[in-house]
């Protein structure tokens, strides 16, 4: 019997995603730092690569998780953008504060 507070996905499904976003912000964080402490010539470089990584990335994953996983129901798409978009700002609002202080 289905309730009505039935959000329609797994708490598993939050958790497998939220991890996901979360390692993809870490790694690219952790290349824009690492190329801070850097050169000034490679502040640039290292801010491009960590977001093309994190944007490749997140395409791998939306591939696995609506193609190989099939989890198109509009429950889980919506948990995706949701989570995709939390963890997007997150990131992009630190390196904007970073920047604000540092500038490339």
């Amino acid at each position: 019997m289905s309730s009505v507070h039935d959000p329609g996905f797994d708490f598993t499904d939050i958790a497998v995603l939220s991890l996901s976003f979360a390692c993809l912000s870490l790694l690219t964080l952790f290349i824009f730092f690492r190329g801070q402490k850097k050169d000034p010539q490679s502040q640039t470089i290292h801010l491009l690569v960590a977001m093309g990584i994190k944007f490749i990335a997140e395409l791998v994953l939306a591939l696995i998780w609506f193609f190989v996983a099939k989890k198109s129901g509009l429950a889980s798409v919506i948990l995706f953008f949701v989570l995709y978009l939390a963890f997007t700002l997150f990131s992009v609002l630190v390196v904007l504060k970073t920047l604000k202080y540092k500038p490339l």
